[in-house]
């Protein structure tokens, strides 16, 4: 696969490698590749989403809105160019090039405990820095989340689904699963509610660690909660109810707050203004977003060290399969849970990403684990369109079982003509 990464399409399924130059012009020949492929792969026993900002920006793309800037940010503080240095060091250690937001973050954050334990003078003008910087990326993704929202609606100038109609088919592609299967499992390394909302308007049913109704707080003892129902006339066979999913957000949620001992959910709006009164004055204090993921002792404190065992005991099991959608690959520590998943033998990961060559991250994990007979790779501004993804390329489980039944009855019938023509019997 080594000269397929300087390809703006890559396309790997079945142990194959392909490189359409322009996929967009025959796309009823793709289809009947991936599809198919993609159908039988999310019916596998065990099934996973990993969707990173990426699913975020392309529904920003749709719906008109302006995608949350990851850009870096400034402090203004003392030694801020140290920080600069330390993020950018960080960054260039996870093949991520420039610093962004996330990075510095982490450093600042590093900074100011070091300085808090000494006691320097610095510490009340980082603290006010920090929150300001936070207070603004608060401020950008709700932004992102009201304009998604005031475009869900919005007529494609091609014409099209609207994307509404988009993100609930991509939630419902992956959702759909046979009675048999484990629930689907959707984890996300963003802070907006896109998610949330998506499940909202398809009707999905989310199972997370939060219990209660007013305030709900975050339980380790979650114990595979589950929904199922007793058919009418039948007792002790409980059946799983449909359109139930569980919900892991490993970097934490714009929405999640932090008042020792207890971590709860604020009843923060999709997209409400920076002036709601659940958004508060000291975000550092807090708001249980940590932009931060760089650092280890992150995933192992309280309640990271919950979710990221979640997300391994989910994927690191035989039959199953991960799909990422908009991940970049540029998080150590979610990758290494991923490249644990690929030791076992009968597991299988689908990337789907849009990019334009070089695809260097992904390159670098795929070349690194070195698996791609349990891969199947979707990459480049076509495959990873989310439109094009959902149209053509993502299954349709509402409609698969009446296709396989017509199908059946189909050649049911032509046997028996095909009989009668012989004179065997009469249809």
């Amino acid at each position: 696969m080594t000269k397929a990464w300087n390809h703006d399409h890559v396309l790997h399924i079945g142990g194959e490698t392909e490189t359409p130059a322009d996929p967009a012009s025959d796309i009823s020949i793709w289809r009947k590749r991936i599809e198919p492929w993609l159908s039988s792969v999310f019916q596998a026993e065990h099934l996973s989403l990993l969707v990173g900002n990426g699913f975020t920006t392309a529904m920003a793309h749709e719906t008109g809105a302006t995608a949350t800037s990851m850009s870096a940010a400034k402090f203004d503080c003392n030694n801020e160019e140290k920080v600069i240095a330390k993020a950018t060091k960080m960054a260039t250690a996870m093949g991520r090039g420039e610093a962004n937001i996330e990075d510095q973050l982490s450093a600042a954050f590093s900074l100011l405990n070091g300085i808090r334990i000494l006691d320097h003078d610095d510490a009340p003008a980082w603290e006010a820095a920090i929150n300001k910087v936070l207070d603004g990326f608060i401020g950008e993704v709700l932004a992102t989340e009201k304009g998604i929202i005031d475009g869900l609606d919005k007529e494609p100038e091609a014409g099209g689904p609207l994307p509404r109609e988009l993100l609930v088919s991509f939630l419902m592609s992956f959702a759909s699963r046979a009675a048999s299967r484990e629930r689907l499992h959707i984890f996300t390394t963003n802070y907006d509610r896109l998610i949330e909302r998506g499940s909202d308007l398809a009707g999905l049913r989310l199972i997370d660690r939060f219990i209660g109704s007013i305030e709900p707080e975050f339980r380790s003892s979650r114990l595979q909660v589950d929904m199922h129902y007793t058919p009418p006339g039948i007792r002790g066979e409980p059946r799983h109810l449909e359109g139930v999913v569980h919900l892991t957000k490993l970097h934490g949620s714009l929405d999640w707050r932090y008042e020792p001992p207890r971590l709860f959910r604020a009843a923060l709006p999709f997209g409400a203004s920076q002036s709601h009164p659940a958004v508060p004055e000291s975000p550092q204090q807090s708001v249980m977003i940590y932009p931060n993921a760089a650092k280890d002792v992150e995933t192992a404190a309280y309640p990271y060290a919950d979710l990221f065992r979640d997300f391994s005991a989910s994927v690191s099991q035989p039959n199953s399969v991960l799909v990422t959608y908009g991940y970049g690959f540029g998080d150590d520590h979610v990758n290494r849970v991923i490249s644990d998943m690929l030791t076992i033998p009968s597991s299988h990961l689908v990337v789907i990403a849009w990019g334009e060559k070089p695809h260097d991250r992904i390159a670098s994990f795929v070349t690194r684990v070195g698996r791609p007979q349990q891969m199947t790779l979707l990459l480049g501004t076509h495959f990873g369109d989310l439109r094009q993804l959902v149209e053509h390329y993502l299954p349709k489980p509402a409609i698969d079982p009446l296709t396989i039944r017509m199908a059946e009855l189909v050649e049911r019938r032509g046997k028996l003509f095909v009989q009668d023509a012989e004179g065997d019997s009469t249809p």
